[in-house]
């Protein structure tokens, strides 16, 4: 009937039967958000000078609080856990046996003062117990203690300062010394004399005053003397029984300082840099010796050093991102590239994290080097922003004016932008929460979480302003790069080569050659106020009819770019036979239910040489090659070998609780560790075992226990010392208690091989003429150990803490290395866990309301995939499970829903014809985003793999098989397997002859002015 009109066009669309009420909440919420940000689009459009200056007046006003800049000095409280029983135990024994009232021996991995200096002596070749080497180490220990530092370091007021003032005093009022030193004067001095040398034995030896000493943290690389005069080994049995020591290779000295107040720990803070200091001198003077320092600020020092060795390659990253992102906006089109936009994404990142900084300085935040990753959790979400943004501003229509097309670029791309960033802030917003443990974690994702929220806000304000800037370059038809005016191909056809090349652009009145325009999608106004662009589909909703024809509302005077007033030869340039081009869809947004029934047209480009580099391979090349039926298999093969190699590392993985492995390489905190390692790891550190309530020590029983809990270990124990004095005096050692204390009292302790003893006990008054009562009494315990050191004293800690539990005498068992074994594993995986259980939680919640349940099942199963693969990987490439790793694992969540939840809305948006097609679609609109997301984030992975740093190295692997595993899931393993399993793309088809289309009169008029679409009914 009208189709037989002459002018008239029309055809048959099938009318679309209701949809389940199930899906009306849905499209309620998406058709409200998608209104809400074609406002804000339109009115950032409107307004983009103040959205672009904003952010950067807010920006340099922040960033001048810089002044307030301060770095966190307590490690211990960011690596260890925050709650723990060790915590709480180091408190207990503290108060009971503080190091400040030993008067006779400490132990240089058992008591951590406020400062120290230690230091390892290892020899090039021989003993460090040679006469020569010996002489040379006691030098170097006179040197130290005579070493003098003045503070201030000029006027008035200085005072010099020596280790005699600053140490800590025995009973004599003598500096407190390692006991090996006594040991190796007595040997000088027998060598001198020409008198028989003192034997000395290992790990217990006897010194001249007849007090044992243990000397296994301060001799190393020990060789003893085995029955028979038959060379031992140290580790293979050397002092079990403390055989004589016949070399040594290493030696360590610890020197304890007193810090009484505020003065004194600045003067002990400038003794621990002289010692450094001296130490190096004295090791260029004797290259003979090998020397390790340490004090008390190395672990700090060490560690923060990290970011200053990674101020170069963070620049060297902005760099290379920044040649890449801005290769990746750019085409051959000098009009339609924007190369700038590439920077201008950096710079809106570099903005956001400078704003979040000065917020932190403002707020009296302290900084530490686990902050080197937020940069990058920041530029994997920035500019997944941005590429999606640019990518959707080149399906507009170009016939639009640039308000428009910013509105159309929030309608599209906002909704999935906002809903990544949601889960960003969950994951990070639940591991910053007070349920998190470790201090590290908490600090790390509350400055990541208000980093990402500003780099949201300024996406929204500053990059889409820019955005808006470059579209009047576009409608003005200058060039992307230097901003002039192309000239049009009759100027530049008489131009040079080069220049034709550089200025070559496609003016719209240059119609593609044989290729006429198709029709345009039924039942949709042009000049409504939320325009569907449909280069990439056709949309067979049907809209309420219209009785009048309304005309196209022009809000510009001149809406196309083309500065001639004759009429466009193609009067739907938004509407082409390929699904990237000129035009603009509305259904890809992770909400993909506003329009059910999508169909992908052919896809035919019309001007290939407009054509993105990346997104012309993805659709023309890989498009197809990655859903060919014999790639398929292949792909499936890989995800299972992915599956296979994530769960041998998933088998494999081991807590990282050593603080040392998180610094910068070669300092004197690694160096030292390594020293001690290799020299010193035959027995534990000296384990303290604290009785701290009154026990009936005098009962047989009781004797019994403790010598039970004791066996097995090297120990240096006052009640067993005290019950071999009764024995070898022919008392019994079951005695009351009187008689039993009075003879520790008045007997025992008064003897001076026995007088140190006096520390381990503390007496607690009765009443007047009774004997005190033993209170609270320590015994030291140090156990044989192998290679895993660590992993030993964690299964020793736990075994001792159980047998507390049952044990008629209340003990407890301390060492400061337990502070951070003390359920590691525990605070650092609970984190992990609460921010994928959240993410899992929130995309459940979502599908009943928001997101399409299939959608949510897709990303849930992706994110899951992408952490077990990142976590076995990780364990393979020799990263252990620690707050750097488990940082790098959190924000990988966010990291994955960037790149795959696009892809997967996309897929499941479109309805009708088959997965293949729907699969190629959504890897040109979504794929290509995040492949230039992941190439410039891969590239400013680079530099930070070169630095020096064990911390830094961390980072770069995990985040490297992050980006990688992403990919994978992104590029492979979901567009494969997207093509055989749900969601299903021929749901409310009907079949035969059923499934013809039902269609209604799509009526187009065509004045010389104006495109009218009149929908009539029939």
């Amino acid at each position: 009937m009208l189709g037989s009109a002459p002018g008239l066009s029309g055809r048959w669309e099938r009318l679309e039967p209701p949809r389940p009420r199930a899906r009306m909440l849905r499209q309620v919420l998406h058709a409200g958000l998608r209104t809400s940000f074609h406002a804000l689009g339109r009115f950032v459009a409107s307004h983009p000078v103040f959205f672009a200056s904003a952010p950067v007046l807010i920006s340099i006003l922040l960033g001048a609080s810089f002044s307030r800049y301060r770095v966190e000095e307590d490690v211990e409280s960011l690596l260890a856990p925050k709650h723990s029983l060790a915590k709480i135990e180091g408190n207990l024994v503290d108060s009971l046996f503080p190091v400040n009232r030993s008067k006779h021996a400490l132990y240089s991995d058992l008591q951590t003062p406020g400062r120290y200096g230690r230091v390892i002596v290892t020899t090039r070749k021989g003993s460090v117990l040679d006469p020569v080497h010996l002489d040379t180490i006691l030098k170097l220990h006179k040197r130290i203690y005579q070493m003098q530092v003045t503070v201030p370091a000029t006027g008035v007021n200085s005072f010099n300062y020596s280790f005699s003032y600053l140490c800590l005093p025995d009973d004599k009022n003598v500096c407190i010394i390692d006991d090996i030193i006594r040991a190796m004067e007595e040997i000088q001095a027998a060598r001198a004399s020409n008198a028989s040398v003192p034997l000395l034995r290992y790990p217990i030896t006897q010194l001249a005053d007849g007090r044992q000493a243990y000397i296994g943290h301060q001799l190393g690389g020990v060789q003893g003397w085995g029955p028979g005069g038959a060379l031992r080994v140290q580790g293979t049995g050397a002092g079990a029984k403390g055989e004589g020591v016949r070399s040594a290779r290493a030696l360590q000295l610890t020197y304890y300082l007193q810090a009484r107040g505020g003065l004194m720990d600045r003067v002990a803070g400038q003794w621990e840099k002289a010692f450094c200091a001296e130490l190096q001198r004295f090791a260029a003077m004797h290259p003979k010796l090998g020397l390790y320092p340490s004090t008390s600020s190395s672990l700090r020092t060490d560690f923060q050093f990290s970011s200053v060795l990674a101020h170069q390659p963070l620049l060297a990253s902005l760099g290379a991102c920044g040649v890449l992102a801005v290769l990746c906006c750019s085409m051959r089109d000098c009009v339609r590239s924007k190369p700038w936009l590439g920077l201008l994404a950096l710079l809106s990142i570099t903005l956001s994290g400078l704003t979040a900084a000065g917020i932190l300085n403002l707020t009296g935040a302290t900084y530490n080097s686990t902050y080197l990753g937020i940069p990058f959790v920041m530029l994997g979400h920035g500019l997944f922003g941005s590429f999606e943004m640019l990518s959707s501003w080149r399906r507009t229509r170009e016939d639009q004016h640039v308000k428009e097309r910013v509105a159309s670029v929030f309608e599209d791309v906002m909704l999935r932008f906002s809903g990544s960033t949601m889960l960003h802030l969950m994951t990070l917003g639940l591991a910053a929460s007070p349920l998190t443990n470790m201090e590290a974690v908490r600090l790390f994702c509350r400055t990541a979480a208000l980093a990402v929220t500003i780099s949201y806000v300024y996406m929204l304000s500053f990059y889409s302003s820019c955005l808006v800037f470059t579209g009047y370059l576009e409608t003005g038809y200058r060039h992307g790069c230097f901003c002039r005016r192309v000239p049009k191909p009759d100027r530049l056809d008489s131009k040079p080569a080069w220049y034709r090349c550089l200025m070559y652009t496609r003016y719209q009145d240059e119609a593609p050659a044989g290729n006429p325009p198709p029709p345009p999608p039924h039942g949709v106004g042009v000049g409504h106020a939320h325009t569907p662009n449909s280069n990439l589909t056709h949309t067979h909703t049907p809209p309420q009819p219209h009785p009048h024809p309304h005309p196209h509302p022009n809000p510009n005077p001149h809406p196309h770019p083309n500065p001639n007033p004759h009429p466009h030869p193609n009067p739907h340039p938004h509407v082409a036979n390929h699904p990237v081009g000129d035009g603009h869809v509305t259904n890809s947004t992770m909400h993909p239910h506003l329009h059910p029934h999508v169909h992908p047209t052919a896809i035919t480009d019309p001007n290939p040489q407009d054509s993105h580099l990346l997104l012309g391979c993805v659709r023309r090349c890989y498009g197809d090659w990655i859903t060919n039926t014999y790639v398929k298999p292949f792909v499936v093969l890989l995800y299972l070998v992915y599956i296979s190699f994530g769960l041998m590392g998933f088998l494999q993985v081991t807590q990282g609780s050593d603080p040392s492995a998180l610094v910068a390489m070669d300092t004197a905190t690694v160096l030292y560790t390594r020293a001690q390692q290799r020299y010193f790891s035959s027995y534990s550190p000296v384990i303290g075992f604290y009785i701290y309530e009154s026990a009936p020590y005098w009962n047989a029983s009781v004797q019994r226990d403790l010598l039970e809990y004791a066996k097995g270990f090297q120990r240096i124990s006052w009640l067993e010392a005290y019950l071999n004095y009764l024995s070898d005096r022919n008392q019994s050692t079951s005695q009351p208690r009187e008689n039993f204390t009075g003879t520790l009292r008045h007997a025992f302790l008064r003897e001076p091989r026995f007088a140190h003893f006096a520390d381990d006990i503390i007496f607690a008054e009765r009443g007047p003429g009774e004997e005190p009562d033993v209170a609270a009494s320590r015994i030291f315990l140090v156990a044989k150990t192998t290679e895993n050191k660590r992993e030993e004293m964690s299964v020793l800690l736990d075994t001792l803490r159980r047998l507390s539990l049952t044990s008629r005498v209340r003990f407890l068992i301390f060492n400061p290395s337990f502070v951070y074994l003390d359920r590691y594993a525990a605070a650092v995986s609970s984190p992990l866990r609460h921010s994928l259980l959240a993410v899992l939680f929130l995309l459940g919640l979502s599908s009943l309301a928001v997101v399409e349940p299939l959608v949510s099942v897709w990303l849930g199963l992706t994110l899951l995939s992408v952490q077990f693969g990142v976590l076995g990987f990780m364990t393979l490439w020799g990263v252990e499970l620690d707050c750097m790793s488990v940082l790098c694992l959190i924000s990988a969540l966010g990291h994955s829903a960037d790149c795959s939840g696009p892809l997967l809305c996309g897929f499941s948006s479109g309805r009708g014809d088959s997965r293949t097609r729907w699969v190629r679609v959504a890897l040109e609109r979504h794929g290509v985003p995040s492949l230039q997301t992941l190439v410039c984030y891969g590239a400013a992975l680079v530099p930070v793999g070169s630095v020096r740093s064990n911390l830094t190295h961390t980072l770069f692997r995990c985040l490297a098989l992050t980006a990688g595993c992403s990919a994978l899931h992104t590029l492979a393993f979901l567009p494969t397997l997207l093509t055989f399993l749900p969601p299903s793309k021929s749901r409310g088809a009907r079949p035969d002859g059923e499934a013809q289309r039902q269609e209604v009169e799509c009526v187009e008029m065509n004045d010389s002015t104006r495109v009218v679409d009149q929908i009539t009914t029939v």
